[in-house]
């Protein structure tokens, strides 16, 4: 290997309303790992930006983990490295952190390792270890992902994005939300009619992104798999979606498990964002507006 390896992997959002655990999108937000050799006993890893007070440092590092799942596949013994994390991507707020980590920690390892794998493979270990890929795929590919699990396949489609002028304004939220919460408040049977809306609206909105029909995204963003019962335990969500669609957004829905949420535009973001705001501060919840738009580019090495 080089001197340093330095990778960069982008924020996601997954669901992206209808599409629950199996669409997902690269957002234009950016963590970094640098692998350097190091000479030790064991590796160490550092962290900057967000969780760096917070996240663990040593072999329970979701990086360091990643990196070494890496050679274990490849039946090869970890190298003892030295990884530094610079994380833009904040953390349990649905936009991809724990995939990014993931991905992260993989796709370095590959590198370190002479590139033996694919991103395909690299998807397929990600998908097994996270247990849906609507993250991780797009995380690796970029641009808007299509994941599915058949039996022991992991398959994965592009889904080409009309053009590159569309926004995310993203509203996240002081308060976390864990990953595992919001799944455990889900319930475990869905109705038919809820079926066949969610269905409806995930075609429509790979219509939407094909066709650049972004007007559609009001429907396809829709849902009644998941944000529903997630309202139980975020309940400003409504308030800031209504607020965002109120002010000209295409489309907005909870990001991921959240708590963030998202909304699609093309123009007036910043006066979405600052009612998204408004909407959450009249909640009781204060938060970060950001805004960024999808990113075509997924992981990379940066030479």
């Amino acid at each position: 290997m080089k001197n340093e390896i330095i990778v960069k992997v982008p924020a996601t959002s997954a669901n992206m309303g209808s599409g629950f655990d199996c669409i997902g999108i690269a957002l234009d937000i950016w963590n970094t790992v640098k692998v350097k050799e190091f000479s030790s006993s064991s590796s160490k890893v550092s962290i900057s930006g967000y969780g760096e007070d917070t996240l663990p440092t040593n072999q329970d590092n979701l990086v360091l983990q990643s990196f070494n799942r890496y050679f274990h596949e490849i039946d090869q013994t970890p190298p003892i490295v030295s990884i530094e994390c610079n994380n833009q991507i904040a953390l349990a707020r649905g936009t991809g952190s724990s995939s990014a980590a993931l991905v992260g920690g993989l796709y370095a390892a590959n590198v370190y390792a002479g590139n033996l794998l694919s991103k395909h493979d690299l998807v397929d270990i990600a998908g097994r270890v996270e247990g849906h890929i609507d993250n991780v795929a797009p995380a690796i590919f970029g641009g808007m992902q299509i994941g599915i699990f058949q039996d022991d396949l992991i398959d994965v489609t592009n889904v080409p994005i009309y053009s590159d002028d569309l926004k995310a304004v993203l509203f996240v939220p002081d308060v976390a939300m864990a990953t595992e919460s919001a799944r455990n408040v889900l319930g475990e049977k869905v109705l038919r009619e809820d079926a066949i809306f969610n269905i409806s609206r995930s075609a429509l909105l790979i219509q939407s992104f094909v066709t650049g029909e972004w007007k559609n995204l009001t429907y396809a963003t829709q849902d009644r798999m998941h944000q529903p019962d997630r309202q139980k335990i975020f309940f400003p969500m409504k308030n800031i979606i209504r607020a965002a669609l109120n002010s000209g957004a295409f489309g907005a829905y909870l990001s991921g498990a959240g708590s963030t949420i998202l909304a699609f535009c093309i123009d007036r973001e910043y006066t979405i964002g600052y009612e998204m705001a408004d909407a959450a501060m009249k909640s009781g919840i204060s938060g970060e507006i950001l805004v960024t738009k999808p990113s075509s580019k997924g992981v990379y090495h940066e030479e």
